[in-house]
């Protein structure tokens, strides 16, 4: 009998710990007062979640220190009260910027909500032993690896507060109705996780189990019972703002310079049309105070792809960019004719550019999104840019010109996501981009199907994609992604197959940097998440791929790759990777001209990556990288980039990073034509050195300044110059002198932000710029030092700004006037 006990006691314990953790949320008349001491009679009776897991270094073992939460709710919002044991003294408590926790040196604590218990979507909210803020909305597409748990740019309005007692430090979270949504449903039952990050341990621990080897996060939250006629208000808040300033851009080709005094207001709305669905919507907004684009020099074929930094296109957009046919970049690009006009009268001593705009302003842009009981996702997104004109002078007759550079357009988002079953998915997408005039409309409509087995072992994703343009050359193309693996576990593996056809293009509102390809991939891994003796964690991956054109179907290039990932018992981590192209390949995108094709010789490249321990106040990271190919002689390709973080105290902090890339067997189009039509390349040097310096300084939880400058020199040196045959083969020409180029790029950002209450801030911004300052002169300045000190005597674009952003909410307001 004892035997078949203790099988019995085991079969349970096993059973047992595949359960998620359950915790009830105690419903009061009154909230607690906010100030982060957990002294109020109303948590007296509140149930406590606590028996914290560790997450990492240690999957599995229980937290060192102890941690006790509880939940509260009345008919405005969700109360956390958490106590974090420990030695007050011990606990690091660096200021930083809000959702800026990431390697600081700062403990933190954070609650995760799945309101429609989907196991796929929530939100975080996360407090610092400074009381910093950070909030994120959680999503299918996020990991939870490295801190990762959703999307930061992000923002709600919500409330904290963070006290130090004797036993550790203790926090106090308001959550109201309005940042978050729910179904309206008499009893609910949530998902619910908490985190717990202690930063002298490096110790990250959560109250249901989170386990690395199991694909997804939000699957793996406990559950929050005892919610019961939740009656959230009517969620209605505005946001008016007013903006002013001066723009004194560098000078054009003729030495000229604008001077322009800017000017703006307008405001932003959110009115929770119900409980599930809120309207964002933005008159005449203001995008100015975003950070500058690492701009660099493209010798590609291909459009560069840049940060999102407006905040009305990163807050709330998860469910836009699930099909990845979303980039919001192309809404108030810039015009489509403006370089046009640069290099049609820039350089025309009879005519003078009187007004160029480099940026399309919007009228307005709304964002409708929400899930209801169903589970069913709805999101609608709306903008429309206004016209734009520039305006040309003719000195000789003394008479201006307006062109057209950028037509009225309205661009449009549908999305329906419905969450199913074991994490699965299905959704549809369409994107839709109409223009005034003769310029092209476009349409591109995606599904994306994810299945998954009950055990969460498994996974098959089909998505087809199709698009179509309208007007002038109108085209129809289509897409589609088939893949098939193992997600969870040590061992993980995918069977991938892309294909994109020649006239496929989601690029009107989308980025897709080539089509017309057909890619099988393979990736292995094996992963070990448990400690051994000298590591906390392992990675190891195998990759191939075979990519082909899709018509006239052929080879185009077969690459394998293999990485290794150590993370070492004194937090700090090594990165090996040997890729390599085995055979000759044909590149039928850079020559530009059709579908001929260049002929590239096989090359092998290895690279080393690493960090440092973070905790510590000098922080580094840095990477080398070495690549040749055996088929052409001395095409050595070099690479470094070296960084350093260094916290002078607890509110400052300066970091410096330098990237240093050397190709010296670069070849590609050199932008000329044989006589007879064939195609001319250059085999050159392609150099690139990028400088950036950065720092804080956080006078208070929501008041900070951060300055980011960034040089960037890049230097063409020709070697030769050849044709290519039509097998893609090159010959030798004479050379073509006076093609060489020397190009700098120079951006210093400088932003002052008071949050100075909830939802409302100050920010005054300073940018400083040279725009990219092309020459041929290799031989005056042929080394970095020269060329920095160069830009510095260049006259520079300057921008200041001040914008003032005040937050109402109508709850607020309703209660004053009561």
């Amino acid at each position: 009998m004892r035997p078949i006990a203790l099988f019995l006691l085991l079969i349970s314990s096993l059973f047992l710990k595949a359960q998620h953790k359950t915790t009830i949320a105690l419903k009061v008349v009154q909230g607690p007062k906010l100030d982060g001491l957990l002294d109020d009679q109303v948590w007296a009776d509140a149930p406590i979640a606590s028996d914290f897991i560790l997450n990492q270094p240690a999957f599995g073992n229980p937290a060192a220190k102890k941690t006790s939460v509880k939940i509260l709710y009345d008919n405005a919002a969700i109360y956390v009260g958490a106590q974090l044991y420990d030695d007050p003294s011990r606990v690091r408590r660096q200021l930083t910027a809000r959702d800026e926790h990431d390697r600081a040196d700062a403990d933190h604590f954070a609650v995760f909500l799945d309101t429609y218990k989907d196991q796929q979507n929530g939100f975080q909210f996360l407090v610092t032993s400074r009381n910093v803020q950070s909030d994120a909305r959680l999503s299918p597409l996020v990991s939870g690896d490295w801190g990762n748990y959703g999307d930061k740019s992000w923002d709600a309005v919500w409330d904290s507060r963070v006290s130090f007692n004797k036993e550790g430090w203790s926090v106090e979270i308001r959550i109201p109705y309005s940042a978050i949504r729910f179904s309206k449903e008499k009893m609910q039952t949530w998902g619910i996780q908490f985190l717990r990050f202690d930063r002298i341990a490096n110790e990250t621990s959560f109250w249901n189990p989170v386990n690395p080897a199991v694909n997804g996060f939000v699957n793996q939250f406990g559950i929050l019972d005892g919610l019961t006629e939740l009656s959230p208000p009517l969620r209605l808040s505005f946001s008016p703002y007013v903006s002013g300033g001066y723009r004194s851009n560098t000078p054009n080709e003729k030495g000229e310079k604008q001077v322009e005094w800017l000017r703006s207001g307008g405001m932003d709305l959110k009115w929770g049309i119900n409980e599930s669905f809120t309207l964002d919507a933005t008159l005449i907004p203001d995008f100015g105070q975003v950070i500058s684009d690492n701009k660099i020099n493209n010798l590609t074929p291909f459009d560069i792809q840049f940060q999102e930094n407006r905040p009305f296109f990163t807050e709330g957009t998860e469910l836009f960019n699930k099909a990845g046919i979303f980039y919001s970049r192309r809404v108030g690009r810039t015009p489509g004719r403006f370089a046009m006009i640069s290099e049609t009268y820039g350089e025309d001593e009879n005519y003078t550019i009187k007004q160029n705009p480099a940026v399309t302003p919007l009228f307005n842009a709304i964002k409708f999104s929400g899930r209801n009981k169903h589970n069913l996702g709805i999101g609608i997104f709306n903008a429309v840019a206004q016209p734009v004109d520039a305006i040309i002078r003719n000195e000789i007759s003394g008479n201006d010109s307006i062109i057209r550079t950028e037509h009225l357009s309205n661009y449009n988002i549908i999305v329906l996501d419905k969450a199913l079953r074991n994490r699965s998915y299905i959704s549809f997408t369409n994107t839709n981009v109409w223009r005034s005039g003769s310029s092209p409309d476009a349409n591109v409509s995606a599904i994306d199907l994810g299945l998954y087995t009950p055990d969460n072992r498994y996974s098959f994703l089909f998505k087809p994609r199709f698009s179509k343009i309208t007007g002038g050359n109108g085209r129809e193309g289509w897409a589609n992604i088939i893949s098939f693996g193992k997600v969870s576990g040590r061992w993980q593996w995918s069977l991938s197959n892309t294909i994109e056809s020649d006239l496929y293009d989601p690029n009107d509102l989308g980025f897709l940097p080539a089509s017309n390809e057909i890619t099988t991939a393979l990736n292995l891994s094996y992963n070990i998440f448990t400690p051994t003796e000298k590591f906390i964690q392992q990675r190891y991956r195998f990759t191939a791929n075979h990519t082909s054109l899709f018509k006239p179907f052929g080879f185009q290039e077969a690459r394998i790759k293999t990485t290794a990932f150590w993370w070492f018992k004194n937090f700090w981590d090594l990165t090996v990777e040997i890729t390599a192209t085995p055979t000759w390949y044909n590149d039928y995108f850079e020559l530009r001209s059709g579908y001929k094709l260049l002929r590239r010789p096989s090359w092998a490249f290895i690279g080393l990556s690493g960090s440092s321990d973070s905790r510590k106040r000098l922080y580094g990271y840095w990477s080398a990288g070495f690549a040749e190919s055996k088929d052409i002689y001395n095409d050595m390709f070099l690479k470094y980039s070296l960084g350093l973080r260094y916290r002078f105290s607890d509110k400052l902090s300066m970091e410096i990073s330098n990237a240093y890339q050397n190709d010296n067997g670069q070849f590609g189009s050199a932008f000329e034509k044989e006589a007879d039509g064939r195609p001319i390349i250059a085999f050159r040097q392609n150099l690139d050195v990028t400088t950036i310096l950065s720092g804080i300084y956080n006078f208070a939880p929501r008041m900070n300044m951060t300055v980011r400058g960034r040089h960037y020199w890049n230097k063409v040196t020709n070697h030769s110059f050849h044709s290519v045959n039509k097998d893609g083969n090159w010959t030798d020409r004479p050379f073509i002198e006076g093609r060489d180029l020397n190009v700098n790029i120079f951006n210093l950002d400088i932003f002052y932000v008071w949050d100075f209450r909830l939802g409302s801030r100050i920010i005054a911004g300073w940018k400083n710029w040279i725009d990219p300052d092309y020459s041929n002169d290799l031989y005056s300045r042929p080394g970095y030092g020269k060329n920095l000190s160069h830009i510095m005597g260049l006259d520079h674009g300057n921008e200041f700004t001040l914008k003032f952003i005040y937050y109402l909410d109508y709850q607020d307001l309703r209660k004053k006037r009561s």
